[in-house]
């Protein structure tokens, strides 16, 4: 069972989904296919719902005054002198603050139930997966396999998968939308994400945040497959001829745009450490340190 809770219950909201149906997009956020990406819809959900208690009846009252009081309705009351209702106030101002009290111990909740450093508990042993933002592709380093790739990432379903991840460029957003959890890619650090896929599937991964020329074609592709197919891809990748040591390491994070999908046979050990390391006179950094500072390394 997953340490994290998934909350259920909640439906879509209605507006979200017919601006789903009107435009023709594919709100992939909403189509969540492990139970990281479950749990972040169930909460989008929830607050939604739970705010339009107020924005409703605030409309529909609005347009209700309107005709109720219209200039031709001498049937209404005319008081130009009343100021104040205690039960109007009460109302107005009780039921606002029960809403934001409730989303804020949801969301104080929910941020400590979805903690991106937080592992997934699960029978089944993780992952590790290295992931270093290059200029402009994303490279995927299975230290535990000693292989790597170029914008593809695969996973066995219902494993979860440890991310570590950093950039070698300007800082970006490492994002797989149906999975859930955007985490940012700095230089110098490393932060980290688990997710888990629940269901077989090819899922976009994306870029989501602006990084320069090539930005928009910085995307990957996620291969959630069962454990044979997982394996068979393993063995592709180390029939590739390509080997990933440090100077070649160079050749590939060059900046380039529309980068098709690559496999290295081998990878240096230290290569994402070393990518971190150069910007800290040799140490690593973990993003969750409170101090940031190089003295406080993590490996």
């Amino acid at each position: 069972m997953l340490a994290r809770k998934t909350f259920r219950g909640c439906l879509i909201p209605v507006s979200i989904g017919l601006t789903a149906l009107l435009t023709g997009c594919q709100l992939e956020v909403l189509d969540p296919k492990g139970s990281v990406g479950v749990a972040e819809k169930s909460l989008i959900a929830t607050a939604t719902w739970t705010m339009l208690i107020v924005v409703v009846p605030v409309i529909l009252l609005t347009l209700f005054f309107a005709w109720r009081y219209r200039a031709s309705n001498k049937g209404a009351v005319y008081a130009p002198k009343w100021a104040h209702s205690t039960a109007i106030e009460v109302v107005v101002w009780t039921i606002p603050a029960l809403i934001i009290l409730f989303l804020g111990i949801l969301t104080w909740r929910t941020t400590h139930e979805l903690d991106p450093y937080k592992p997934l508990e699960s029978s089944v042993k993780p992952i590790d997966v290295e992931v270093v933002a290059l200029d402009w592709k994303w490279l995927f380093i299975y230290p535990d396999l000693g292989i790597a790739s170029v914008n593809q990432l695969a996973m066995p379903v219902g494993t979860p998968v440890n991310f570590h991840i950093t950039s070698d460029s300007v800082m970006n957003s490492f994002f797989i939308p149906q999975l859930g959890t955007q985490v940012y890619a700095m230089a110098g650090m490393q932060t980290r994400v688990h997710l888990i896929a629940d269901e077989a599937g090819d899922y976009a991964g994306v870029s989501a945040n602006f990084s320069g020329k090539g930005f928009s074609d910085m995307k990957f592709r996620t291969l959630a497959v069962n454990t044979a197919e997982f394996d068979a891809w393993v063995q592709k990748v180390k029939a590739s001829p390509e080997r990933l040591d440090m100077d070649h390491y160079y050749t590939v994070a060059k900046p380039s745009e529309k980068e098709p999908v690559r496999y290295f046979s081998s990878v240096d050990p230290k290569l994402f450490r070393n990518v971190i390391a150069k910007y800290n006179s040799g140490h690593v950094v973990d993003f969750r340190d409170a101090n940031c500072s190089p003295s406080a390394s993590k490996e």
